[in-house]
Parts: C-alpha cells; sequence; structure tokens
C-alpha cells in the first residue's frame, strides 16, 4: 500500500515568532514545510531548489512577496503561491492575483483554517477571505461597466487613451485636478493637460458635459 506524500510548503516571512507558529499549525494538519525564508531573493531561490506544491508568501517582506510570487509562478508555473499577509488594500488583492497568486489570506486567520485553504488550493480552489470576494465581485461588476462604457464610446468614434479614461473616470467620483493628480501620482499639469485632451474628444465645452456623456 502507497503512503500518501504529505504535501510541501516554503513558508517565506521576516517575522520569526509568526513563521513559528504557521510552521506548527500546517505540520499538524498534514503539510511539511521544507524551506523557511526572510526576504523575497531567498524565498525564490529555495523555491527553485526545493520546487514546494505551495510557496506561503508574506507581500511585506523585504524584496516584495509580489514580486517573489511573480517570479516563482514565471519560472514555476505547477507550484501554487498564497499570499499571508496583514493588508486589507484592494490593490495589494489585485497586485497579488495578478502576479499568479492562488489565494490571499489574512494573518488573522484561523490555523485550521489557513490549513484548510491550502489544501483547498491544492485541489483546484482559490483561497480567500469571504470579504475580499465580494470586494472582487464588486470590482469585476466596475469593470464591465467601464468596458461596456468604452464600447460605447468608441462606437461613436471616441477613442481616449489608459489614461485619459483614468482621469475621466475619476472626474466622475468627484474628485479634483489636486486628487487626480495624487492618486495617479503626477504632476497637476499632466492631469489639465489629459482632461483638455479628453474634453476635446468628447467634443464637450465643460467637464460636466464630459460627464454626461460617460453616464
Amino acid at each position: 500500500m502507497r503512503v500518501q506524500e504529505e504535501p510541501t510548503v516554503l513558508l517565506a516571512d521576516d517575522h520569526t515568532p509568526l513563521r513559528r507558529g504557521v510552521r506548527v499549525a500546517l505540520e499538524r494538519s498534514g503539510f511539511r514545510v521544507v524551506a523557511e525564508c526572510s526576504d523575497a531573493p531567498s524565498a525564490v531561490q529555495a523555491a527553485l531548489r526545493r520546487r514546494p506544491a505551495i510557496c506561503l508568501l508574506d507581500i511585506g517582506m523585504p524584496g516584495s512577496g509580489i514580486e517573489a510570487a511573480r517570479e516563482i509562478k514565471t519560472k514555476l508555473p505547477e507550484t501554487n503561491v498564497v499570499m499571508l499577509t496583514v493588508s486589507r488594500d484592494d490593490r495589494d488583492v489585485f497586485a497579488a492575483l495578478q502576479a499568479g497568486a492562488s489565494g490571499y489570506l489574512l494573518k488573522d486567520t484561523d490555523p485550521q483554517r489557513l490549513a484548510n485553504a491550502l489544501h483547498g488550493v491544492l485541489a483546484g480552489e482559490a483561497a480567500l477571505p469571504r470579504a475580499l470576494v465580494l470586494r472582487l465581485i464588486e470590482e469585476f461588476r466596475h469593470r464591465r461597466s467601464r468596458e461596456e462604457k468604452l464600447r460605447r464610446l468608441e462606437s461613436e468614434g471616441v477613442i481616449l487613451t489608459r489614461r485619459e479614461w483614468d482621469v475621466l473616470e475619476l472626474m466622475a467620483e468627484g474628485m479634483s485636478t489636486a486628487e487626480i493628480a495624487a492618486h495617479l501620482v503626477v504632476a497637476p499639469a499632466t492631469v489639465r493637460s489629459h482632461v483638455a485632451s479628453t474634453l476635446r474628444k468628447l467634443h464637450a465645452g465643460s467637464r460636466d458635459e464630459a460627464l454626461k456623456r460617460f453616464e
């Protein structure tokens, strides 16, 4: 009778006590931790050496957990990557998923639920807290609405650049030029240039008129 092998895990986090606690919880639940790392570069190197079934990575560790996830998935596409983090920021969630992560778990997750989530990942499931799933659904709806509006404007002969579209959306949210500049990390003059270009393409004489076409 063949004994089923324990699924292997690489654990990367710069907080040693947390790593120790997670390791104990996973090993009690049938996993085998084959490597522990405290920064992104060493996590990538260890993953390439050990080829674990799962890499459990902290987003905020030195060197960027997101970049480690992206490199590991590029070089080891069969390895599952799951982020373990304190961040509930939507931008971090989407960055992790775009980097190839199969899950995004918070550090306050109950140890048994953490282990169950990783077993689910091995079975082909995504590991996401319910609150984050709801936010992903809302973001999907928002992006779908954006695409529909974009197609409608293009059918009318209006072709906006991606940055012009970003500015138009932020205008629709009621942001000022200064707020848009801060959000996009550009100069206010750059925002004014995009606004002027957008108004010209929409044949609009004012922001309000442009936003009416955007509705």
